[in-house]
């Protein structure tokens, strides 16, 4: 047929690789140190032990959770660890630090995790506009582990791609 449409995009063996569709399960919640430190500034050992002993770690049951201090206070290492090691049993990640770095740590291993095979010598587009918050270092992560394998790598839509590399060709 003279007039047939042909959808080049749908034919070609272009792979779109979509990091929302990876979006890692659990809620996501802020364990702040300050609640136990006296006047939010000072850890006092035998005070904070007894609040970390006393308080209920069941509620962060399959959560992923960021242990940080939002106050200026010093907080030594031991500190963030006795608080680790209450949580553990219930929490399904955890971190020292931001919720980016929750993020960004979800990610990093559903990325390391992901099977190169269906990208091998294929051009692929990386999504870019998502309704979740996917962090920048995840991106960085998915180019720097497809970069060995893909014929190509572009950013954004099939109809509107900007090249990121390409394969040089072999003598």
């Amino acid at each position: 047929m003279a007039g047939e449409i042909v959808n080049r995009v749908a034919a070609s063996k272009l792979v779109t690789i979509d990091l929302e569709d990876f979006y890692p399960p659990g809620e996501r919640v802020v364990i702040d140190l300050k609640e136990w430190l006296f006047e939010g500034l000072v850890l006092r050992e035998k005070d904070f032990r007894s609040a970390v002993s006393s308080h209920d770690w069941s509620i962060y049951e399959g959560k992923n959770a960021a242990v940080l201090c939002s106050t200026d206070a010093i907080i030594p290492s031991w500190a963030y660890l006795l608080v680790t090691i209450s949580l553990a049993p219930y929490a399904r990640k955890i971190v020292v630090g931001s919720l980016e770095l929750l993020e960004s740590q979800l990610y990093e291993s559903i990325i390391e995790s992901l099977p190169l095979d269906p990208y091998k010598d294929r051009p692929v587009i990386i999504k870019g506009c998502s309704e979740k918050n996917i962090p920048e270092t995840a991106y960085a992560s998915l180019v720097a582990r497809l970069l060995p394998v893909t014929s190509s790598l572009m950013y954004g839509e099939a109809c509107s791609s900007v090249p990121l590399y390409k394969k040089k060709k072999s003598d």
